[in-house]
């Protein structure tokens, strides 16, 4: 058995219209802590409701609820609601999405329809084995719940899109896989990327895109070719040798199926990017995406910068405690870090409680802005054992204070200690400006000349290229406590995780309020776990 939302895989759209107020009911019939996550919601005047895990609340315990209230502002696209407790997000999830105000419309043609399509990852065994380390490799992966034909245990069943030969569809696409970045093609039929992450973008034509887990894209889809079937494929973006390893071999196929095609017809296939072509695949269409300048919600990009960071990221080696065996490289354990510092979730309390009660010992205050000048961690590689004793992190449940209003810069370096793959780091709270993407080491001096300070991509996740670097830049306009992690779920639990805490400003209206007198608490009621059960209700 899975634990899912209201019994289904995906779970259940929620469709809202931007200004609305969203009120979800959460009772949670598991066995599992849960808490539900509004992935890429700005959550302004209701950082409680985050849903963010011994950040913003403790869990909803089994034989619990919670009802998530919250304002949809400033907003239009698609985003998805997931599991924030580690991995329970492979079958938490579904899609969330946010329509113009009515009578608005949309910056491009309206289309004919819109389809939801989401991408998953899919495991034989139960959630709690996905903690190993590494992570086990999935069985399949899945597009809105079937794996098609390219599993036989799927026994051929797949997701059929129908469409009308001349008629234009929105396709709300969303990776919702739970480690994996994946490409997504459709057979001889190109695609115009309007919105990513429910953020506008200059219309861009292309026949390939990469989505990495927890991002989201509206592209316009014409049914513009001959009567027929054509595969709409995925396959996993190996970036390199992943800590978070995918399965060899397939592409998971669904299907677009015009009217008047006859059932016998073999549907067109396409190739997908692999090998030593998927890299620069990626990075094409990651680095040409550019926003809609002048279109709803667009705002320039500050060119004052109050807090400047450079933050190395990646997975490096933490002493394996003794009498325990370790699977990392020369027998120590494995672990992640930003800026040298390994992530300490709280136990007792959540972050933001502990800071709105000024509640001592929970954190520290301390993040680093760069990290430790002891060698140059962009070259740094494991050889010896002197070498990794110096690697080691400090582990800390240690946070950045920003100043309200403030304008952060954040120059994001993929060390690849361990391996130089590709991350996918996640802003709560925010969008960011997506200044620029590159490889190999950032030069403060040629690389900041050719930041795209002029139409630049906004997005809440953003995949930092393998072994390369991405500069960062947002408005902390937003008073609470901000997780800035990577969004694969296997490197949660090595602490490839920061926060930060936005301070009040000036009024009421941009300061934190307190929490809802019914928040969850992190009590233990050993009851609870009788008559386990699977389910999560969810109403809105």
């Amino acid at each position: 058995m899975i634990p899912t939302v209201n019994g289904s895989l995906p779970g259940p759209t929620i469709n809202v219209r931007e200004g609305d107020t969203l009120v979800v009911h959460v009772i949670n019939n598991s066995t599992y802590n849960i808490t539900i996550h509004w992935h890429g919601v700005f959550q302004l005047k209701s950082p409680w409701m985050d849903g963010a895990n011994m950040i913003t609340q403790c869990p909803i315990q089994p034989r619990n609820n919670f009802t998530y209230r919250f304002d949809i502002t400033g907003q239009e696209g698609t985003l998805l609601w997931h599991a924030h407790v580690v991995n329970l997000r492979a079958t938490l999830h579904g899609a969330l999405i946010i329509r113009p105000r009515s009578g608005r419309p949309y910056p491009f043609p309206k289309p004919y329809k819109e389809v939801p399509l989401i991408f998953e990852q899919w495991w034989d065994v139960n959630i709690e084995l996905l903690n190993l380390q590494p992570a086990p490799i999935c069985d399949a992966y899945l597009i809105n719940g079937l794996a098609g034909d390219s599993y036989p245990c799927s026994k051929n069943r797949m997701f059929k899109l129908k469409v009308v030969q001349g008629k234009t569809y929105l396709l709300r696409i969303i990776n919702a896989a739970l480690n994996t970045h994946l490409f997504f093609k459709i057979a001889d039929h190109n695609v115009t990327v309007v919105s990513v992450d429910a953020a506008y973008t200059t219309p861009y034509v292309s026949d390939v895109m990469i989505l990495t887990p927890g991002q989201t894209v509206d592209a316009l889809l014409t049914a513009d070719q001959p009567i027929g079937m054509y595969y709409m494929s995925i396959s996993p973006y190996i970036s390199a040798n992943s800590l978070a390893p995918v399965p060899p071999g397939h592409d998971i196929r669904s299907l677009i199926v015009y009217e008047g095609a006859k059932s016998t017809a073999s549907p067109s296939m396409s190739l997908l990017p692999s090998g030593t072509n998927a890299i620069p695949t990626a990075h094409r269409f990651s680095s040409n995406i550019t926003s809609l300048v002048g279109g709803p919600y667009w705002t320039p990009v500050p060119e004052h910068v109050d807090e400047k960071m450079f933050v190395t990221m990646g997975l490096g080696l933490d002493p394996c405690p003794p009498e325990t065996t370790c699977n990392g490289p020369l027998g120590q354990h494995i672990a992640g870090s930003f800026n040298n510092r390994t992530f300490v979730m709280p136990e007792t309390i959540s972050l933001q409680e502990a800071y709105f009660y000024n509640i001592s010992g929970v954190y520290t205050d301390d993040f680093p802005d760069q990290p430790p000048m002891k060698f140059d961690y962009a070259n740094f590689s494991v050889r010896t054992e002197s070498d990794y004793e110096m690697m080691f992190p400090e582990r800390k449940t240690s946070i950045k204070t920003l100043k309200f209003n403030s304008t952060v810069e954040i120059i994001v370096q993929n060390t690849g200690i361990i391996s130089p793959e590709s991350h996918p780091m996640h802003l709560h709270g925010f969008n960011f400006y997506v200044l620029g993407y590159g490889f190999g080491n950032y030069d403060p001096i040629l690389h900041a000349r050719n930041l795209n300070l002029v139409n630049p991509q906004m997005h809440n996740t953003v995949g930092v290229p393998p072994g390369g670097w991405v500069v960062l830049r947002f408005i902390a306009n937003n008073p609470g406590t901000w997780m800035f992690h990577c969004h694969m779920d296997a490197h949660l639990p090595y602490g490839i995780i920061m926060v930060f805490i936005v301070e009040n400003g000036p009024t009421p209206e941009t300061s934190l309020q307190p929490p809802p007198s019914n928040l969850p608490q992190c009590t233990h009621d050993p009851t609870i776990y009788e008559s386990p059960t699977t389910n999560v209700d969810l109403s809105s």
